[in-house]
Parts: C-alpha cells; structure tokens; sequence
C-alpha cells in the first residue's frame, strides 16, 4: 500500500511507521487519514506484533496543519475535524498491538496528542511536549484536554494548556508523560528493542492486556476487576498459555504460536 506522508517498514515483527511531512510533519487531514490507513495494514498483517511511531527529520510532529485551519468556515467543520482526528486516535488507544512513541525534536498540539494516544513513549532529554493551542485563540482538539490530565494530573496539564508552555522531555519523564529519556542517537534503538522484548510474548496475552487496561481506565475499578477476570479465564485456554506453562515447569523459553 502506498503512502505519502508517511511510511511502513518491518522489522522482525515490529512495524515501524515514520511520519514524513516536511519540515515539521504536521498532522494534516491527509496525514491522518494515511495514519488511519496503515494503522488498518498493521492490524490485518499477523506477522506485526508491535508498532513503533516516529518522525523523518527534525521532528516528531509539531502541531496541527495550521495553514488548513483558514479554510474551515463554520463551527460544524472545525467540530468534523476534531471528531475525525479523535476517532483515530481513539483506535490508535485501543489497538490490539502495543503503539511505542519515540519523540525527538517537538510533540506539540495534535504532535503530542497522537504520542498521548500510543501506549508507551521514549523520548530524548531536549524533546519539547506541549499543547500550545491557546496561542491561536483556540483549545486541543484531538483528545489532549482529557488524556494529558488522565496522565500528568490536573494541576500540571491546565498548567501546560494555559500557558501553551512545553516541557522538555526530561521533566516529561519526571511528570510521568514519557516512559524514559533516551539520547536522540539512541532513541530508534531503544524503542525498537522494547518492541522486540514485547513481541515475543504472546499477541494473545498482549491484546488481553492492553483490553483489560484501557478497559479499566474507561469504566473503574470494580467493572475493569471483572473484565480481567473474564480475559483471564479466556486466555487461560489458549494454546500460548498452556504452552507458557509447560516451558515455564521445563524451565526452558517457551515458543508462542499467538494462539
């Protein structure tokens, strides 16, 4: 499948999807739908286990596509807009194969909303994470005012969205925004080597857990208990699992068959 302004590459088992939009990779409509369209390749292609989502040149993806913005006319496009942008990465939050941001440069505006929607994100010391919408008069529109907060806490994200102010990404590791601080030469490496570490596990166990997560984090406690447990007694009788437990009393490396 063709793409322009980004593009597909396999690894082992781990799909790499770099964003390629000159020069700041902004999140057009195009862009997004292309993003929509891989994201539907990886999850049809068995052989994929992990995804890794990172950007060609200077940066990750800084912002919005601003010049589109003096286009829309009306209220009820620029709601289109922010619906069909959270709709993607609403799916990119709930995809059964785990989603690793690796952020260099600038995740800023709808840059940092898609890092926010993946599972896991690295990025280097300098990197800046922002959501610097108030700067234009407007507020985020792709999800950021809800899940920064489910991330970095109230305080600290009003803080980050009223003063359109980014963090550097060694304070986004303290904040908890990012999983770890990685050097710009390191940084592909790194999230490529925790994809393959997660690859190995069983795809079956692995959609499980990222179900029952995400799951928990949407309805509570009590009902995201009792969604593990259904998962639980699922994948109990899937064929990896008895095969983990077997290698496991053999004490060797068990050989899944995500199934």
């Amino acid at each position: 499948m063709a793409y322009q302004y980004l593009s597909l590459s396999r690894q082992d088992r781990v799909a790499v999807v770099t964003l390629n939009r000159p020069p700041a990779n902004a999140l057009s409509p195009e862009l997004l739908q292309e993003l929509d369209r891989v994201l539907t390749e990886i999850e049809q292609d068995s052989s994929l286990k992990v995804v890794v989502v990172h950007g060609e040149g200077r940066f990750f993806a800084a912002g919005a596509d601003i010049k589109g913005f003096t286009a829309i006319s009306s209220a009820e496009e620029a709601e289109r807009l922010a619906r069909e942008g959270q709709q993607i990465f609403n799916r990119m939050e709930a995809f059964p194969k785990p989603v690793i941001a690796a952020i260099h440069g600038a995740a800023l505006g709808g840059g940092l909303e898609l890092a926010l929607a993946c599972h896991i994100r690295l990025a280097t010391p300098d990197a800046k994470l922002g959501l610097p919408e108030l700067n234009l008069g407007i507020i985020p529109g792709f999800a950021g005012t809800q899940r920064l907060p489910r991330i970095v806490g109230k305080g600290k994200s009003l803080e980050m969205i009223l003063t359109s102010q980014p963090v550097s990404g060694e304070e986004a590791e303290t904040l908890g925004l990012v999983n770890k601080c990685v050097s710009q030469d390191d940084l592909l490496n790194e999230a490529l080597g925790l994809a393959k570490q997660i690859a190995e596990k069983s795809a079956v166990s692995v959609a499980y857990s990222l179900e029952a997560v995400n799951y928990g984090e949407q309805h509570g406690l009590t009902e995201g208990q009792q969604k593990e447990a259904e998962l639980f007694g699922r994948v109990f009788t899937t064929e990896d699992a008895k095969e983990g437990v077997q290698a496991f009393l053999e004490k060797r490396k068990p050989v899944f068959k995500d199934r």
